[in-house]
């Protein structure tokens, strides 16, 4: 026994699983097989129970079936009635020769005698009565019709009391079945209940030996990961997976603590280090940005305020003061946000004011329309980042064609990004210039005191700065004349200070 207990051990996992499943679908399989057995010959038993009261109803109905073609022939000589009746006759016979015809002591055989003996006596009765019809000897056919009339009555009322004897018996025969039908059902539910019961205790008893060196493992694998490199976990005997496992873990865990032993002083500098490297880059990038973000011409603000007292002058009050609070909205926003970042939302709103004044400033020829298609409130990004685009479309694109000058802004999901677009009718660019710009080896020319002095180089620096990436903005222009569009994307899902959060480009 304990060799076998040792050659199981050695086997695999799936040996073992196999094994169990072949066991206990073999046990089931014989308890099925037994109750079907049992069952099926109960099942003959019934039916031979009540056999015997459907060999007595056949009897019974081609009695009646003869002596109604007698009585057919006697009225009408039909050849079809006559062929009949020896058809039926003959199923009579073979009928009654079933039936007993020995003396026994039992009242059912006896009057399958008595059955027997009329019957044959009553065919050929009814085998006189159709001869003397023939020979239309109605004396002779009268006297046998009666006779034969006598037999049927009388054989029928020994086939009733035969009927009901063999009814009673069969009744006490099959309430005796059905009580052994209800032993059988009682015990084979017992056999079920307990095969079952012991196929669960030894697929438990199994698994249980597979599975507790596995949770033990596991639960020192959890040790192990929040960092207890202490944890004691011997080896054990099985061969099989979760052995191989175990064995190799108690061999890793060892290693680990000698190779923690020897680098944990090395590691520890190395850390302090690399946290210096961090936090001076962190501050380099800092200042950068910063630096970048101040560069905002306040000639731009002395004009804008300007403007905004020449129309005060000229019309009344009301439309003043919406100048000046988009004014005071764009100069707020610029203040507010120059050493941070802002949400998408608040850069399209100074993008709206700054077109405004625009429009004042120019008498309203600018055509500036929005499409956005994302959720704005929740994305984050770089300051003062649109306005400068548009800008630079309006002073460097559509500026010596304001009454025809238009400019679209958009925001749409593109495949996991955030892509913002603002396109001119203007001027246009060449792929020369382009490049230029992306290399940034050349600076747009500014209108001294028309401009916030932030030209697309400080906003390429800032993005890069910002996301760590070089490829967020886009200039394209199919050429001279043929207008500008400039391409932003937003990477989604980076979390964390000064990324994009929260957001969701689906």
């Amino acid at each position: 026994m304990q060799e076998q207990s040792q050659n199981f051990k050695k086997n695999s996992i799936q040996t073992k699983l196999v094994l169990l499943m072949a066991l206990i679908l073999t046990a089931a399989l014989s308890v099925n097989l037994f109750i079907f057995f049992q069952i099926n010959a109960m099942v003959e038993k019934i039916d031979s129970v009540f056999s015997s009261n459907v060999t007595i109803s056949e009897l019974t109905d081609t009695l009646e079936l003869v002596e109604n073609r007698v009585y057919e022939y006697l009225n009408t000589k039909s050849s079809t009635a006559l062929e009949d009746y020896y058809r039926y006759g003959e199923e009579y016979r073979g009928l009654i020769a079933q039936l007993n015809n020995q003396n026994v002591d039992s009242d059912t055989k006896m009057l399958e005698k008595n059955i027997r003996n009329m019957s044959e006596t009553y065919l050929e009765k009814t085998e006189e009565t159709l001869q003397a019809k023939r020979g239309r000897n109605v004396e002779r056919y009268k006297a046998a019709f009666e006779e034969e009339t006598l037999l049927y009555q009388y054989i029928n009322s020994y086939i009733y009391e035969l009927n009901c004897l063999q009814f009673q018996r069969n009744s006490d025969n099959y309430q005796m079945l059905l009580s052994s039908m209800r032993v059988l059902e009682l015990f084979s539910i017992a056999i079920m209940v307990l095969i079952f019961a012991l196929c669960l205790w030894m697929g438990v008893m199994v698994i249980r030996n597979m599975i507790r060196p596995l949770i033990r493992l596991a639960q020192a694998a959890h040790k192990v990961a929040e960092g207890d490199f202490e944890v004691e976990l011997s080896a054990v005997a099985a061969q099989d997976e979760v052995g191989i496992v175990t064995n190799a873990f108690v061999q890793m865990v060892a290693s680990i603590r000698k190779y923690i032993a020897r680098v944990k002083d090395s590691l520890e500098k190395e850390a302090q280090m690399k946290e210096r490297e961090l936090s001076m880059e962190a501050h380099l990038k800092e200042a950068q940005l910063r630096y970048l973000q101040a560069q905002i011409n306040p000639h731009f603000l002395f004009n804008s305020l300007n403007a905004g007292a020449q129309l005060a002058v000229m019309e009344d009050a009301e439309q003043t003061g919406i100048f000046m609070e988009k004014m005071a909205d764009f100069f707020r926003y610029n203040v507010k946000k120059v050493a941070g970042d802002a949400t998408l939302a608040e850069e399209i709103e100074a993008v709206d004011s700054y077109i405004y004044i625009l429009n004042v400033r120019y008498a309203g020829d600018i055509t500036y329309d929005k499409k956005i298609e994302a959720d704005i409130e929740n994305i984050r990004m770089p300051s003062m980042i649109l306005q400068p685009i548009v800008e630079n479309a309006v002073l460097h694109g559509i500026h010596d064609r304001m009454e025809e000058g238009r400019i679209l802004l958009s925001v749409e999901p593109d495949e996991g990004q955030l892509r913002i677009t603002v396109t001119d009718n203007g001027v246009g660019m060449s792929g020369q210039e382009i490049r230029a710009v992306m290399e940034g080896t050349i600076h747009q020319t500014r209108e001294e005191g028309n401009s916030t002095g932030i030209g697309l180089d400080n906003v390429i620096n800032r993005l890069k700065l910002y996301y760590n990436r070089e490829d967020l903005l886009r200039i394209r222009s199919d050429g001279k004349g043929l207008g500008t569009e400039v391409t932003i994307l937003l990477p989604c899902g980076e979390g964390g200070k000064n990324r994009v959060s929260d957001l969701n480009c689906g």
